[in-house]
């Protein structure tokens, strides 16, 4: 019990930071280790490779995104259950979340193994970077049982307000993936699908970790009857789930569709922005790892009828964002060139290519990235206090802008068209999800 934290008492700022913190070390080591497979690949297999590495990227999230969306929508009405101190609650949603992950982990991987040459095929990737595309995404594909299992695990530990076990997982995770990829790719010479097998088994490691973790909570020790099917709290999970997993596909289908034009570029441009979008992966993970606390703070005070404590914390949440997302970008600014320089090789020519891609698409990413992480902030304490469906709204509202701006821009701006479509999208969600917000605290206030 030591690392269950409760945020109903105590101050906002601490218990977000509190967190925080530890989710968005353990993000950053998530992150590195998908930075490695990038410069293992760039620089090892080469430039081709990194490209269709970059390739299969929207098609992951495509179906990662969604089995993940499904396990934050659970870890809602875990929280919930946890602040209300309803303990037979919490460990009825944790049992009927573990059968709805089954059902899930099976399905998407038939259907993703069945639609992924398709889809590549669809988005016209370029013809020497497919093969290596398919390849690589089949077999995280084939590891959809792991990816459920350990997004799973982890928001049942930050419900309850451990966020340091999952750390510390993502910590072992990242130093198996780190040894591995040198080992398979460098030493084994295992290409592209050692880069992809080196993932799941540190994703295992990440598994076992957090069930260990789990396994010494008291309050989370299952009885015979917790295991009972509930048809209502079922029903629940899914009203919870279902919008969050739809917001992140419809997000990822935006994302295809800028996939589709950045092929349209040449594998060079892929390249690029295949570099520049893992540096972006790094960079949102404060505001990711900020708006997770923020939903288990919501969804921990709503089961305490504390509403005016969350208003609280999504302001003290918005000051620490700021502070973080101004000093990425100074830095961002001041060395992304050199920081994108270590994800290749090869002839200077090739390099400072991919280096004019990825640069100002880093640069622009960094400027608006506070725009990006008031949007997960609104975005999760909606859905910590159990409104999942705006924020879906708002994934639908990223995909218009993302599609609209990703085909209209570029015949203007050319490559520059594709940097801005991105931000955005981040603009449009994040004002809806403002309002959204204003509106629903106004509207807790005036039943006081």
């Amino acid at each position: 019990m030591a690392r269950v934290k409760d945020m109903t008492k105590g101050s906002p700022v601490k218990l977000i930071l509190g967190f925080a913190l530890p989710l968005m070390f353990g993000n950053i080591f998530q992150q590195l280790y998908s930075m490695v497979d990038t410069i293992v690949v760039g620089r090892v297999v080469g430039v081709e490779a990194l490209a269709s590495v970059g390739a299969a990227s929207w098609l992951d999230w495509l179906v990662l995104g969604i089995v993940m969306g499904m396990t934050q929508g659970f870890g809602i009405l875990m929280a919930q259950r946890f602040g209300a101190e309803d303990r037979k609650g919490l460990r009825k949603s944790i049992t009927m979340s573990v059968y709805l992950s089954v059902v899930m982990a099976a399905v998407f991987t038939i259907v993703s193994l069945w639609i992924t040459r398709p889809l590549l095929e669809v988005l016209q990737t370029p013809e020497n970077t497919i093969d290596g595309a398919e390849r690589y995404i089949r077999i995280i594909f084939s590891g959809i049982t792991i990816i459920v299992t350990y997004n799973m695990l982890s928001n049942i530990l930050r419900a309850l307000g451990d966020s340091r076990t999952p750390l510390y997982a993502m910590i072992t995770a990242s130093l198996v993936n780190i040894g591995l990829d040198i080992l398979f790719v460098a030493g084994f010479h295992m290409g592209i699908a050692g880069v992809a097998i080196a993932t799941l088994i540190a994703q295992v490691c990440a598994c076992v970790y957090c069930f260990i973790g789990i396994r010494k909570i008291s309050i989370l020790h299952l009885e015979k009857g917790d295991w009972q099917m509930d048809g209502s709290v079922i029903r629940r999970l899914l009203a919870l789930g279902t919008p969050v997993a739809f917001q992140n596909g419809i997000i990822a289908a935006g994302g295809l569709v800028v996939q589709y034009i950045v092929n349209g570029f040449g594998f060079l441009f892929v390249a690029g922005i295949t570099a520049g979008n893992k540096l972006c992966g790094l960079m949102e993970m404060a505001g990711t790892s900020v708006g997770a606390a923020v939903a288990t703070f919501a969804g921990q005070n709503l089961g305490a009828g504390q509403m005016a404590r969350i208003r609280e914390g999504v302001r003290s949440a918005a000051k620490i964002s700021s502070a973080i997302a101004l000093s990425i970008a100074a830095f961002i600014i001041l060395t992304g060139r050199w920081v994108v320089k270590l994800f290749i090789t090869g002839e200077a020519e090739v390099v400072e290519s991919v280096v004019a891609v990825a640069y100002p698409y880093l640069v622009i990413m960094s400027v608006m990235l506070l725009v990006l992480y008031m949007l997960f902030i609104f975005r999760s304490a909606l859905q910590g206090m159990g409104d999942t469906v705006i924020p879906m709204i708002s994934g639908i509202v990223e995909l218009v802008m993302r599609m609209s701006m990703a085909l209209l821009l570029p015949l203007l701006l050319k490559e520059y068209g594709v940097y801005l479509a991105e931000v955005s999208a981040w603009l449009g969600a994040a004002v809806l999800l403002a309002v959204a917000y204003r509106m629903k605290m106004q509207r807790y206030q005036e039943r006081l």
